[in-house]
């Protein structure tokens, strides 16, 4: 980067915002769901988008991406960055960045994100002409070659993705829980098939497929009331869920995101698994030779800022 100040310039301001990396991670698992559209469309799978959805997928990383950090017009290219012009390229295939000709010897933020790898990059690179393929659409949009990919200055590089839960979760689970016709049940489903692991919201939404999903976690007749019974607890992003969970080992629920787990009360047998206090009673995640029983209630204190 000493070779280049601007861009040196922009790695540092884009690298300084405050929770960069967490909120640029977010941005594209948003942007992939806005796409997918799951509360409308029922769809959770990249390869189910109409083309003409997957060709708009760059422009709505740009726009999203702006909004999120606020950065300014450009000029000639799509943002301005602490005085500098930066032009925004997206791809789902690495490498696959479309170069339009005007971006020649500007700066490029080159993203790349993959929902099947749950992995994503952001690097930042001064367009060269040689440094291109030759363009046969007819825009002439060009490819970095790939012997010149190393060039990139690498802001992240192959950061995770928070995961698609509907992509990756073990088939027959996800056809079970597609089996039946009420949305209430089938969250309650999720729920009790995808355990120990973070669901968001918008796997909530896609799963229910109502205006109303949000009401059909919590408890008064959602999915916490229904699996109460059978000793599962369903943890938010209140510090008092996030709390819970990192007591007992689990991921710890981000902005937006659930874990759901079996708990049974502790035993002495019990000693040596992580527990955590709830209802002035000591827990442990329940082993599948743990009897059922009924679960705790968890309190609903200050939600995540």
């Amino acid at each position: 980067m000493a070779d280049d100040p601007e861009l040196e310039l922009v790695y540092q301001t884009i690298r300084g915002l405050d929770k960069a990396e967490e909120r640029f991670a977010a941005v594209l698992r948003d942007t992939i769901d806005q796409l997918l559209n799951g509360e409308v469309t029922g769809r959770y799978d990249w390869k189910t988008l109409f083309k003409t959805e997957k060709t708009h997928a760059g422009t709505v990383v740009e726009i999203n991406l702006q909004r999120e950090f606020k950065f300014g017009d450009g000029i000639d290219m799509d943002y301005r960055i602490s005085g500098i012009d930066v032009d925004c390229k997206y791809s789902q295939q690495f490498g696959g960045w479309m170069i339009p000709p005007e971006a020649v010897d500007h700066l490029c933020l080159l993203v790349w994100a993959d929902d099947y790898k749950s992995r994503w990059s952001a690097g930042l690179l001064r367009i060269k002409s040689d440094w291109l393929n030759g363009g046969k659409n007819r825009d002439l949009k060009l490819t970095v070659k790939a012997e010149h990919r190393s060039k990139i200055t690498w802001l992240w590089k192959d950061a995770e993705l928070p995961e698609n839960i509907l992509l990756h979760m073990n088939a027959s689970d996800r056809e079970a829980v597609f089996s039946f016709t009420s949305g209430q049940t089938r969250l309650n489903e999720l729920f009790r098939r995808v355990q120990r692991r973070r669901i968001g919201r918008n796997v909530v939404r896609t799963v229910a497929r109502q205006k109303d999903y949000m009401k059909r976690v919590r408890g008064n007749g959602g999915a916490r009331s229904a699996l109460r019974a059978e000793g599962i607890v369903i943890m938010g992003d209140y510090a008092s869920h996030r709390k819970i969970a990192a007591d007992l080992g689990l991921p710890v629920p981000r902005e937006g995101e659930f874990v759901s787990t079996r708990l049974v009360r502790a035993k002495p047998h019990h000693a040596a698994r992580p527990q955590t206090l709830l209802d002035e009673e000591h827990w442990v995640l329940a082993r599948h030779d743990d009897p059922a029983e009924p679960g705790p209630l968890l309190a609903k204190h200050t939600a995540l800022q």
